[in-house]
């Protein structure tokens, strides 16, 4: 399979994930750092395939498919492993997973029925809250900063992943008849 430029990226930070689970999770002098630094150029991958893809014309169905999942997997594995670093509350991040599998749902059974639901702005703005609380808490678990700071970027973000998800919520009885929601 011949993957364009744009596909590379995104590939590339799926399989960046365990990286920095690993990173997070091995401790050594400035593993945090350093995890939070992996993370923050995978996540900087999101924009760049997007803007390549445009740019190019190039966009493949594999990236459309590939890429939500890869922020998704990065994202929310991030947040996790930050549970277990002390930094962030397991019931805020439970909250962000369940509203991720809830839409997910949605947007299978909306493909089962012919119909793709296309990211709204209110998700993309949510998928980049929740990266910035994930870097604020890991320089928060790297002493960077006190947690409170991350509290608060994450509680941003669980607001921001929760409204997005009433707004997708609310184009779910068209979507489930079949048609196309309108926003």
């Amino acid at each position: 399979m011949n993957l364009g430029p744009a596909d590379q990226l995104t590939l590339a930070r799926a399989l960046s994930v365990p990286v920095v689970v690993a990173l997070f999770a091995i401790s050594f002098d400035g593993h945090d750092y350093w995890a939070t630094g992996v993370f923050c150029v995978a996540m900087a991958t999101d924009w760049f395939d997007g803007r390549i893809a445009r740019r190019s014309g190039r966009s493949s169905s594999l990236g459309s498919l590939l890429d939500p999942v890869a922020d998704k997997l990065l994202v929310l594995a991030t947040l996790i492993v930050l549970i277990d670093q002390g930094v962030f509350p397991a019931w805020m991040v439970a909250a962000i997973v369940a509203r991720e599998l809830l839409v997910s749902g949605l947007r299978q059974a909306a493909i089962e029925r012919g119909v793709v639901i296309a990211a709204r702005d209110l998700g993309k703005l949510k998928t980049w809250a929740q990266a910035v609380a994930a870097a604020v808490g890991g320089l928060a678990a790297a002493g960077a900063w006190g947690d409170r700071a991350a509290w608060w970027a994450l509680l941003v973000a669980l607001v921001l992943t929760w409204v997005s998800g009433l707004d997708y919520a609310r184009s779910a009885p068209s979507v489930l008849r079949g048609r196309n929601a309108t926003v």
